[in-house]
């Protein structure tokens, strides 16, 4: 018996359930590769490059899109579409769906796997009216928010993870697959007193991205999608228990030069960590293609990282806290 067509759908948004496969669009020579069971504690997703190689997501893909390597990311534009400077973005979580996917910073070659706290697989809760993650959520690959660096601007360290992204095209990624955006602006969150800078971003495929090309625009041709991002990370751990989290600026949103530098910075703090210029504690730093750092290993050693996770299975079990509501006061 075939699966409904609306099933199948929502299986593929999530990612699940699929075989090793290219990822589409423009940086279709990435590919990715399950291992372990979707929703379960073993499941990761590992990454390959054009020649089919494992790579790390975090380390050996290119932060700025049209890079065969690091390179230095311009002032402000000039590697474009046009004029627009590009960055790749991971995609962890598909907009809509409500797995806490992410980057595995302490694993090595760093798969995604679905965060884990107190045992339990984790879910974002709906809060009212939002369902899930409201935008194609992710990272900035080759970027690391410094937790020894106490921010000039918000006073507070980084969180140790790569630059979240919040991708509002209107297209709902899959998980893995690698886009490029082209940066917006920026929201300085603090979350349990850590910087987590959260870049605004929008894929350059996306039939709006003519148009938009600042936070301003945002405001101009998606109105309230900014307000609602703001309430999205304000309200999100509040189920868990948890207060509201706090941002710098008030919340306001910093426009697309401030939101640059951020990354540019952030950059600087990820070259540091994998040539062992800064302390990375438990982040795995096992590369491929980082050229002169210590860290780099073999094909095989990487073939032989990935054989040693669980194999495929199918299945997608979803948790019941995936479709619960949650109403609180504004």
């Amino acid at each position: 018996m075939r699966a409904p067509l609306g099933l199948l759908r929502l299986l593929a948004a999530r990612g699940w359930g699929r075989p090793p496969r290219r990822c589409l669009g423009a940086m279709a020579r990435y590919g990715t590769e399950q291992r372990g069971r979707p929703h379960s504690p073993d499941y990761r997703l590992y990454f390959k490059n054009p020649e089919g190689k494992y790579i790390s997501p975090f380390h050996d893909i290119p932060l700025f899109a049209g890079s065969k390597e690091d390179k230095e990311i311009p002032a402000k534009r000039s590697k474009t579409t046009g004029s627009e400077v590009l960055f790749n973005m991971i995609v962890e979580v598909p907009r809509w769906t409500n797995a806490k996917m992410e980057i595995a910073t302490e694993e090595p070659l760093n798969p995604i796997k679905q965060d884990i706290k107190k045992g339990k697989l984790r879910y974002v809760a709906n809060i009212f009216p939002h369902k899930g993650y409201i935008w194609n959520y992710g990272a900035l690959p080759q970027t690391w928010e410094d937790p020894s660096h106490t921010d000039e601007i918000t006073g507070c360290c980084g969180d140790n993870d790569p630059v979240d992204v919040c991708e509002i095209g209107s297209k709902i990624r899959s998980s893995g697959e690698i886009v490029q955006v082209k940066v917006l602006g920026v929201l300085a969150l603090i979350d349990e007193g850590e910087t987590d800078w959260k870049i605004i971003a929008i894929s350059v495929d996306d039939p709006e991205a003519q148009k938009i090309h600042d936070i301003d625009d945002v405001r101009k041709h998606k109105p309230g999608y900014l307000e609602a991002t703001v309430d999205w990370f304000r309200s999100y751990k509040v189920p868990d228990g948890k207060p509201e989290n706090q941002f710098a600026f008030n919340g306001e949103f910093k426009d697309k030069d401030f939101a640059v530098e951020i990354i540019k910075s952030t950059h600087e703090y990820w070259k540091a960590l994998l040539h062992k210029k800064a302390d990375g504690g438990t982040i795995k730093c096992t590369n491929v293609l980082v050229g002169g750092s210590p860290f780099c290993c073999g094909e095989e050693d990487a073939r032989s990282i990935v054989q040693s996770a669980p194999v495929p299975v199918n299945g997608d079990s979803v948790s019941q806290e995936d479709d619960a509501w949650h109403f609180f006061p504004k």
